[in-house]
């Protein structure tokens, strides 16, 4: 797993920082991004397992099941965030954390379960979605809102010399490749009408779910790791 090299972060000096006003205000913005995360995701989530289940697309399904899970991790962060906001050196998680972490490991797992059972039907049966031209769109706000809220995040990330910032805007990143992936899946379909490509979709999202669950648990064992895997926090 891809860890934040804390040696290559840029350290906050006193010419970084007119006072303690501008530090806090840097966190601020980091917990407005944070908040924009969780509620993006929600809406996502949403609109995804909504329109995945009535066209029948397994693979917009799952991303929208990976999303609601994604908010349960952001509330994490914005916990996490709302503590480094009071005091910079709290690297180290607290029970509330740790416990988020735990549950987001459970749910990534359990999200797996269902969707490798459901394309091992799909795929068995030669289920085709009925469209997936609502993926398409789905997928294409995400990489941008996904691309601009992990340029933000690395700024800031830098701007404050935090590791645990720069780790979520990792996260980010990877939330970025996932949306990339159902892109293509969801345009190979609607061009070729090839039937398996929607369960091939959904079997690419079982991989991030696995880099994410296995994440999650490893950090809730090592309360100072703030590395994020190439997959989503």
């Amino acid at each position: 797993m891809t860890k934040v090299d804390q040696n290559n972060i840029s350290k906050p000096t006193d010419l970084d920082f007119k006072d303690k006003q501008d530090r806090l205000k840097w966190y601020q913005w980091a917990l407005i991004l944070a908040l924009i995360t969780v509620f993006y995701n929600f809406i996502e989530g949403l609109v995804s397992v909504w329109f995945g289940f009535n066209d029948e697309t397994l693979a917009l399904f799952g991303f929208g099941l990976d999303s609601f899970i994604e908010v349960l991790s952001g509330i994490g962060i914005l916990h996490l965030l709302s503590r480094l906001k009071q005091s910079p050196t709290a690297q180290q998680r607290d029970a509330f954390e740790t416990t988020a972490l735990r549950v987001t490991g459970t749910a990534f797992y359990l999200l797996i379960i269902g969707i490798a059972v459901s394309a091992a039907v799909n795929i068995a049966t030669q289920h085709q979605p009925e469209t997936t031209f609502v993926g398409v769109i789905v997928s294409t706000l995400s990489i941008a809102t996904m691309y601009i809220l992990m340029r933000s995040k690395q700024k800031i990330g830098h701007k404050l010399g935090s590791a645990p910032i720069l780790a979520d805007a990792n996260c980010t990143k990877a939330c970025l490749y996932m949306s990339f992936l159902l892109l293509a899946s969801s345009l190979i379909y609607e061009s070729t009408g090839f039937a398996y490509v929607d369960s091939l979709g959904a079997l690419g999202i079982i991989w991030f779910a696995w880099q994410e669950g296995k994440e999650a648990f490893y950090k809730a064992a090592h309360k100072d790791s703030v590395g994020c895997s190439q997959s989503c926090s």
